[in-house]
């Protein structure tokens, strides 16, 4: 888990843009390019999506909440001062909430279109509710228990209720139409594969009402041959711009539209594309090739292959970002005493400050930074990360060694987890920017390497608690490195962070690659 350090001094980006732009690709350390157009696009900014699954969830959460606060504020308003706590109202109230969100449910109000304030919206959340009421009511009287409970808590329930859950959608209308203008809740795709075929596909998309699809542009590798439009789509670029592209602004589905005949083309594409953070979708409705509707994911109407899926997506992501804070505030609080000594014991070492910053790359190879204790001398930091930490070397401080060995170094990324969002507790480790193997920067020396960078990155890995940690001089090791991080990545679970996290002290006796 130690990496070579360089200083926080980041390298100043590029200006003058002249009609196009020279960036380095993700695959390789070639020079790719983006067009006038691909630039406009990507600076145009796209805010954070949100899930509308997530949102769905949430919103049924707030409405339990709300149907039983109601009850229990009606209750306690109206009948407590009479009866004190009556245990069979709270039961009544816990049985409405329940039974109304599978009212709900059932009338298929959970649905982002119904969140967008159709009339239809309050119709069947009326009908529902009514039914609800109407079935616990009809219950109580076959029970023998209608006389325990009182007509006007009930009919106060049923029409504050009511209009406190009309209240809610109407609120929520508002914040969907909101978030809907700046797109956060709308899936931002860029078809691969102009032609009649993507002229096909874009307009079957178009055709979809309420779908959640925004087009905004095709790319594809026949140059001039499929013309600068497509179906009044801009042509971006090829796949190999697509890449570049999508690490510039937010991309959240490619759609091939090549017939799935081109399977060479398709190959090719797709070893270039599994390196991004996006779905990845093929589709189907214009092939002669039928298979059983269960194996096709839709848009609308319209048939989609899926080929790949965008990692720790919708609900994981919610999971994932409570165990970082939730584990990683509780560890920064335990570990902090530890830090303190660290610091301290830094600073009487040797002259400088303890804590530095340092360019990594982090999710889909953007630059962060991050923090660490400063285990080398001030003035022999390797500032391009030129060359690797070896044994015994002399830029290592005394108690830059011990704290390189343990990976204390590492303990103040846990800033990075809590409080910048940018680090995960587990993930894969950032790599120094210009870090090498064997005279070669990581991504040339392993194919695919930026695979990595689907997922936030991490203060240890799966290739850690594996022995995969330190020095990294071979092109073997960084190979292993990047094996076990896709395998990481492919089998993500909230147990099988706990069990990395939980092994990570253990892994930390193998010192024999940390310098």
């Amino acid at each position: 888990m130690t990496d070579t350090e360089i200083s926080a001094s980041g390298v100043s980006s590029a200006a003058g843009f002249i009609g196009r732009l020279h960036t380095r690709d993700g695959r390789s350390g070639k020079r790719s390019t983006l067009s006038g157009r691909a630039i406009e696009i990507a600076s145009s900014g796209a805010m954070p999506p949100i899930s509308p699954i997530v949102l769905a969830g949430f919103v049924r959460m707030i409405e339990f909440s709300l149907i039983a606060t109601i009850g229990v504020l009606i209750y306690g308003l109206y009948l407590y001062p009479t009866y004190g706590l009556d245990w069979p109202y709270l039961a009544m109230i816990a049985l409405v909430a329940v039974l109304s969100m599978l009212a709900f449910q059932i009338a298929d109000i959970y649905q982002i279109e119904a969140f967008r304030g159709h009339e239809k919206q309050y119709m069947r959340l009326a009908a529902a509710w009514s039914v609800t009421l109407l079935v616990v009511i009809g219950g109580s009287f076959f029970a023998k228990t209608g006389e325990h409970f009182s007509r006007v808590w009930l009919a106060g329930f049923y029409v504050i209720g009511l209009a406190a859950l009309i209240g809610f959608r109407r609120l929520l209308f508002l914040l969907v139409r909101h978030w809907t203008q700046e797109g956060r809740l709308t899936r931002r795709t860029v078809v691969v594969g102009g032609g009649d075929a993507g002229a096909h596909v874009i307009e079957a998309l178009r055709s979809q009402k309420n779908s959640g699809v925004d087009i905004i542009g095709m790319f594809d590798d026949r140059g001039e041959r499929t013309g600068p439009d497509c179906a009044g789509q801009p042509k971006l670029g090829s796949v190999d711009d697509l890449v570049e592209f999508s690490r510039r602004t937010r991309v959240d589905l490619v759609i091939f539209s090549l017939p799935i005949s081109a399977e060479s083309r398709i190959l090719q594409m797709l070893k270039k594309l599994w390196v991004l953070p996006v779905d990845i979708r093929l589709a189907a409705h214009a092939h002669k090739l039928r298979l059983r509707p269960r194996s096709y994911s839709y848009i609308g109407n319209v048939p989609l292959l899926d080929v790949a899926d965008r990692p720790i997506a919708d609900w994981d992501v919610v999971m994932k970002w409570l165990f970082d804070k939730l584990i990683g505030g509780l560890m920064l609080l335990a570990l902090s005493p530890a830090m303190l000594l660290v610091a301290i014991a830094i600073k009487l070492d040797s002259k400088g400050p303890a804590l530095f910053k340092q360019k990594r790359y982090g999710f889909n190879n953007d630059l962060i930074e991050v923090f660490k204790f400063r285990s080398m001398y001030v003035d022999n930091t390797d500032a391009n990360a030129s060359r690797l930490v070896t044994k015994d070397d002399p830029r290592v401080t005394r108690i830059g060694r011990i704290i390189r060995k343990t990976s204390l170094d590492e303990l103040p990324q846990l800033f990075n987890v809590v409080f910048k969002g940018n680090l995960s507790l587990v993930g894969p480790r950032p790599h120094a920017v210009n870090a090498k193997a064997e005279a070669r920067l990581y991504d040339e020396a392993v194919d695919g390497y930026f695979a990595r960078h689907r997922v936030k990155p991490g203060i240890t890995g799966w290739a850690q608690i594996n022995g995969w940690r330190g020095e990294t001089d071979t092109h073997e090791k960084i190979q292993c490195r990047v094996e076990h991080d896709l395998y990481y990545i492919e089998n993500w679970s909230v147990l099988f962070d706990l069990y990395i996290v939980a092994t990570t002290p253990l892994a930390l006796f193998k010192t024999e690659n940390a310098y």
